[in-house]
């Protein structure tokens, strides 16, 4: 008997397991998209623990896939549960969530990358920056080889407070997998900032890191080295190694987050000095120059065999 003034638990109604689901709608994890089933719900809601408290919250959740996470996420008691799925091969399983939780699942078959999160959630959660975590949620089980692309775009969504950052400082729970001999399965809790630790525009700070970790076990100048033109490039690394304070043999992953904050500014500033500086691309520089010795090489040839055939 349900105790009164209280809300009784949301509880899914009895369903086929994952497991039959994946059966039933022959489903299977595809390795060139670096698929994975999660089909333990101890392991699931373990992982949807760490997002905290979910009663009455309203939750994104990204590629649930045959819907593990989904049915854990059901079960913490959340408001709104919003899916974005891209394979169309999940959709008719979710859809049968969707059925078993009336009014409390929508089910959208799309990108992500493109979905517009600017809507995702009713307009009353919207909360200051300053204030704490707006009551909203994005859960993902991600692939190592998909989630860089989305973890960039996130990153610079919080910088710009915009995308599903425009309700405030949104919390993601994100579990990333590599397959090596097994799957191996790490969550990741992201809670934004107030003030961010580098405040520098994204795309310089992104530059500055893509830069450093160009040639991530090699010192960390040779990765720097790439962030200027062969004219004068030497120079200017140690002008902004020196002026950064950063020893350049240290290793890429032994840079702190003061290195990269001195890095960072120090490169703004020379930026500042050279405009065209920060329009300068590495690889563009060695694209171009491949592409000449190219052309070099095939005007050449003609030449080499006129010459041999008056020999």
């Amino acid at each position: 008997m349900a105790v009164p003034g209280k809300v009784a638990a949301f509880r899914l109604p009895p369903l086929p397991t994952v497991g039959e689901i994946i059966k039933l709608f022959r489903l299977k994890a595809q390795k060139q998209l670096s698929q994975n089933f999660l089909l333990d719900l101890r392991l699931t809601d373990k992982i949807v623990r760490q997002a905290g408290e979910l009663k009455n919250a309203h939750v994104c959740e990204v590629g649930p896939g045959p819907g593990g996470i989904t049915r854990s996420i059901l079960s913490a008691g959340v408001q709104q549960l919003l899916l974005i799925e891209k394979d169309a091969r999940f959709v008719p399983g979710l859809q049968m969530l969707s059925e078993a939780a009336p009014g409390k699942l929508c089910v959208v078959h799309g990108d992500i990358l493109t979905y517009k999160m600017e809507k995702a959630f009713p307009k009353h959660l919207k909360k200051n920056w300053e204030d704490e975590p707006p009551d909203i949620h994005i859960i993902g089980n991600l692939p190592f080889s998909v989630s860089t692309p989305l973890i960039i775009k996130w990153l610079e969504n919080v910088s710009k407070k915009d995308g599903p950052f425009i309700y405030g400082r949104t919390q993601l729970t994100l579990t990333f997998q590599k397959e090596v001999a097994e799957v191996d399965v790490a969550v990741v809790h992201f809670t934004p900032l107030v003030q961010p630790k580098i405040q520098q525009p994204f795309k310089l700070v992104e530059k500055v890191v893509q830069s450093v970790f160009q040639f991530r076990r090699k010192y960390c100048f040779r990765g720097i080295e790439t962030l200027f033109p062969e004219s004068g490039r030497l120079k200017r690394t140690e002008q902004l190694m020196m002026t950064a304070d950063v020893d350049p043999t240290l290793r890429p992953f032994q840079l702190s987050m003061s290195h990269f904050r001195n890095l960072c500014n120090t490169y703004r500033k020379m930026c500042d000095e050279d405009p065209s500086l920060f329009a300068y691309s590495y690889r563009e520089e060695l694209r171009q120059r491949k592409k000449t010795r190219n052309l070099l090489k095939s005007t050449s040839q003609p030449k080499q065999t006129e010459e041999e055939n008056q020999l």
